[in-house]
């Protein structure tokens, strides 16, 4: 595992909690109100902006899981000193 890469994926999500989370969260009470077609059309881009950026999130996180640490620098290529 990358703890790095790791760490990363990690302030992404943060980044898209903050961003989008709050526009893609159903709301209280939610299903009285109809929408027009501009306001679901909106919603939906919204929604699929959340959606395709949490997948490039999530593959982020396979990777980094599964990718051996960077190693420090200075340290020669190949893993000896």
């Amino acid at each position: 595992m990358d703890p790095q890469r790791l760490k990363n994926v990690y302030e992404q999500l943060n980044l898209l909690d903050e961003r989008l989370t709050h526009k893609v969260r159903p709301r209280a009470g939610g299903g009285l109100v109809r929408a027009d077609a501009e306001r679901l059309e909106e919603r939906l881009r919204d929604l699929a902006t959340y959606t395709v950026e949490l997948k490039e999130i999530v593959a982020d996180l396979i990777l980094a899981v599964a990718s051996r640490p960077a190693p420090p620098q200075g340290a020669p290529p190949g893993g000896t000193a």
